[in-house]
C-alpha cells in the first residue's frame, strides 16, 4: 500500500520494532523532526566519544566502504529519515536505483518529503524479513540500527542474502569496550535503554558465516565500523 510517498509492506497490524525504550522513540512523530540535526548527532558523540567521526564523517566512512558508482543498486537499511539514502543517491546517479527501508512509518514520512528526486525509493518493511529476491544489491548499508533490532544477526544474514555478488556491505553498530565482557554490559544497557551491545566479534563471525569477507573494522568508543565484500 502507497502510503505518505513510500510503500508500506507491513501495514497497521505489522511492527517488527521492539518495545525498548529506544525502539519506541524510532517510531514516535516527534523523533523524525529533530534526528537528523540533533537527535542523531548527539548519539553519535555519546557513542563514540568527541573525538569520533560527525555525522559528515560516518557518510564519507559508509561511501568509502559502499563505493558506490553510477548506476548501482543499493539498499539502505533501517534508513531512518533518508539522510544516508540521500547521499547514496547522489552517488549512484539517475541511472541507479537507491532504496530507504525501515520499519517506522513516521521516520519514511519524513525521508518521503525530503526526497532529492527520481533514484530514491522508501519501503516499510522488516529488516529480518527483506522483501527482495537474492542478489538484488550491488551495496549494502545499515548504519546505526542493528543494536535496536530485536534479531540482529537475521538481519546480517537477509543483508548477506540479498547482496550480489562483488557486493559491499557497512555496518556501524555498537561494540563492548573495557574489563566487562559483552553479556555483562548488554545486560545493563539494554533494559534500560533497548540497545543491544555487541561482543568484539560477533558482527564479523556472522559476516563470514554468510560468505562475505571482511574487509575493514574500525573501532571508534563504542561503536565499531565494519565493511565486507561478496565473492564474485
Amino acid at each position: 500500500m502507497l502510503r505518505e510517498g513510500y510503500l508500506d509492506l507491513l501495514g497497521e497490524a505489522g511492527d517488527p520494532t521492539g518495545r525498548g525504550p529506544g525502539q519506541r522513540l524510532m517510531v514516535s512523530r516527534a523523533l523524525p523532526l529533530i534526528y537528523e540535526r540533533l537527535w542523531r548527532p548527539l548519539g553519535g558523540r555519546v557513542l563514540m566519544g568527541a573525538l569520533g567521526p560527525s555525522m559528515a564523517g560516518e557518510r564519507r566512512i559508509a561511501l568509502e566502504m559502499l563505493e558506490i558508482g553510477a548506476g548501482d543498486t543499493v539498499l539502505d537499511v533501517a534508513c531512518g529519515p533518508g539522510n544516508f539514502t540521500r547521499a547514496f543517491a547522489d552517488e549512484a546517479g539517475p541511472d541507479g536505483l537507491v532504496v530507504g527501508l525501515d520499519a517506522s512509518p513516521t521516520m519514511l514520512a519524513q525521508a518521503a518529503r525530503e526526497r532529492p528526486g527520481d533514484g530514491v525509493e522508501y519501503v516499510r518493511a522488516s529488516a529480518t524479513d527483506l522483501p527482495f529476491t537474492d542478489a538484488s544489491f550491488d551495496a549494502v548499508c545499515c548504519f546505526a540500527a542493528l543494536y535496536l533490532i530485536e534479531e540482529p544477526l537475521l538481519a546480517v544474514a537477509e543483508i548477506a542474502r540479498v547482496l550480489a555478488p562483488g557486493g559491499r556491505v557497512a555496518l556501524l553498530s555498537s561494540v563492548s569496550r573495557g574489563p566487562l565482557p559483552a553479556g555483562v554490559a548488554n545486560a545493563v544497557v539494554r533494559p534500560l535503554t533497548g540497545v543491544r551491545i555487541f561482543g568484539r566479534d560477533d558482527l564479523t563471525r556472522e559476516l563470514r558465516a554468510q560468505g562475505l569477507t571482511v574487509v575493514r573494522r574500525r573501532v571508534s568508543g563504542f561503536a565499531q565500523f565494519v565493511s565486507a565484500h561478496k565473492g564474485v
